[in-house]
């Protein structure tokens, strides 16, 4: 029988929300500070995925230049109605502290693959905004709220206090806004940080499914249903359908935040969104990724996990459905023979790329921008680290004026988390390699593994290189790309992990592999990368 291998979408592809529209599956996932936004990502069998795309590729509709590491665009919820597909998303502009800046949005589409309309405006009160479409024909939209007021007189209040329920209100497609009554339909379980909120309708049943118990380890998947929309909403007698809570030797950890999901003959299942810390750490390369678990409706009308409890398996069993393999993603990319850049590549915040890339018969160009921990405009082109173990290849030609400008290989999770390798100038006027790390949050102050910059001649492209084991990374660099030779020591890839600097419920992404140019004068030095090569081994 075919299995299931979890996680299904591997690498950073958190929140998943999945829609099945006839024989065909879909997942949009968050993309965060990662342009473009919201990935969606396809199947036949549940089994083998590859990515369509990204829906949000214009300036219109996402403008992320400014928004805070792990803002951006969070929990994206996508459904098919009336002949279309409907994405809701969340656009977060501030995250610290005791108040969100949070806008929500729908886009629509007559394909999966775009184009998506210009946004429409749904309100601010809160995140994780979702969409239901009834079957008399009227629409619901429900986010959590965001309650700033809850420590007032009580500062020391649990922080779970701030997640204020879920808000219920129509939407009226006709007029493009939401209309009527605001409702508080569910106040969470006991658990609390009630977020992520979708509603689904099964006989006399509406079932609402929030995600809780924040995004860490102590994550969960709670189930309630009500026979009116408006609630009140009952508790699942578990309360909870997944939940991976102090079982250290389960390969998926922090499960929660998915979406129901039935197949063509009916056969439930749930997606969810987990992690695989390094073996004997709590520390997640990866980020969040992308898992589904079959499931079964018992007597009493609840959902459950099909193999019973709440820990899903890291081998599921697939449906009764065709096998459908795709064509897998090449691990080398020569962009001088590339019209567009493969929709694997990603790049921060930005929506007006080709002032930080472009694509020319001699390779991928990155014009330099600000620093590689700017806020705005950072020239760096990645794709996601998808295993513990890999490796990476670039060629640059870069003739760099001073040791203001850099451009090189980078293993990059945000902007006080990364390795960096680049070509520069020393202060004395020579081109040389150097390495820069950082890893302390938030100063984001730069530490240098090399004691001093490392000459290499004044012209000729360079290769770099970089492997990751088991969260450990060395560099290297070759002058003819066939002799490669290590530089600089081996380097903590731990920090480059969800939990890495910052702890486990403030990091949101996961680390990507690319390239990077940067130039502080201010004169957009440009860079070519020949190729990009990444192999990620299960």
């Amino acid at each position: 029988m075919t299995e299931i291998r979890n996680p299904i979408l591997r690498g950073f592809h958190p929140d998943p929300s999945i829609c099945r529209v006839g024989d065909d599956y879909y997942i949009a996932t968050s993309t965060f500070e990662w342009y473009p936004g919201v990935q969606i990502s396809h199947s036949k069998d549940l089994v083998n995925w590859r990515t369509v795309g990204q829906a949000l590729n214009r300036k219109e509709q996402l403008d992320m230049r400014g928004n805070p590491d792990s803002g951006g665009v969070w929990a994206p919820s996508l459904s098919y109605a009336d002949g279309k597909f409907w994405l809701i998303y969340t656009d977060v502009k501030r995250l610290d502290g005791s108040s969100k800046d949070a806008h929500n949005y729908l886009v629509t589409s007559e394909t999966i693959e775009g184009p998506w309309s210009d946004p429409i405006y749904m309100n601010s009160s809160g995140f994780d905004p979702s969409l239901f479409h009834d079957d008399d024909g009227r629409k619901w939209f429900v986010n959590m709220v965001w309650n700033h007021l809850a420590m007032q007189g009580d500062p020391n209040a649990p922080t779970k206090h701030l997640f204020g329920g879920i808000l219920l209100q129509e939407y009226d497609h006709e007029a493009g806004r939401l209309t009527g009554p605001i409702k508080n339909i569910f106040p969470g379980s006991d658990l609390g940080l009630t977020e992520a909120p979708h509603l689904f309708k099964r006989d006399e049943y509406y079932y609402l499914i929030t995600a809780e118990g924040g995004t860490g380890y102590g994550h969960a998947v709670t189930f309630a249903r009500s026979k009116t929309i408006e609630g009140p909403y009952e508790l699942h007698p578990n309360p909870h359908l997944l939940r991976v809570f102090e079982t250290p030797d389960s390969p998926l950890q922090r499960t929660g935040h998915g979406q129901y999901v039935e197949t063509q003959d009916g056969t439930p299942y749930h997606t969810f969104l987990c992690t695989r810390p390094l073996p004997g750490t709590r520390k997640s390369p990866m980020g969040r990724e992308t898992g589904i678990t079959r499931c079964r409706w018992e007597d009493d009308g609840w959902l459950y996990l099909d193999q019973g409890g709440l820990i899903p398996p890291a081998q599921e069993t697939a449906p009764d459905l065709p096998v459908y393999e795709f064509e897998p993603e090449p691990t080398i990319h020569d962009f001088s023979q590339l019209e567009s850049l493969p929709n694997t590549f990603m790049w921060p915040r930005t929506p007006e790329s080709d002032r930080i890339f472009n694509l020319s018969s001699e390779g991928l160009v990155l014009t330099g921008r600000e620093s590689i921990g700017s806020w705005f405009e950072q020239s760096l082109v990645a794709r996601r680290q998808t295993e513990w173990d890999c490796e990476a290849r670039t060629k640059v030609s870069f003739d760099p004026e001073d040791f203001q400008q850099m451009a090189g290989l980078t293993a990059y999770y945000n902007r006080t988390q990364f390795h960096y390798l680049g070509v520069t100038r020393s202060q004395d006027g020579h081109r040389a390699l150097n390495i820069l790390s950082c890893h302390n949050w938030p100063e984001g102050t730069l530490t240098f593994p090399l004691d001093a910059m490392f000459a290499i001649p004044e012209e000729g492209a360079v290769w770099l290189a970089l492997s990751i084991r088991r969260g450990a990374l060395q560099f290297s660099y070759s002058l003819d790309g066939r002799a490669y030779v290590e530089i600089g020591p081996e380097l903590d890839a731990h920090i480059l992990s969800d939990e890495g600097v910052r702890g486990e419920h403030s990091n949101f992404t996961g680390t990507y592999i690319g390239m990077a140019a940067q130039d502080l004068t201010g004169r957009a030095q440009q860079a070519t990368f020949e190729f990009f090569e990444l192999s990620n081994h299960p």
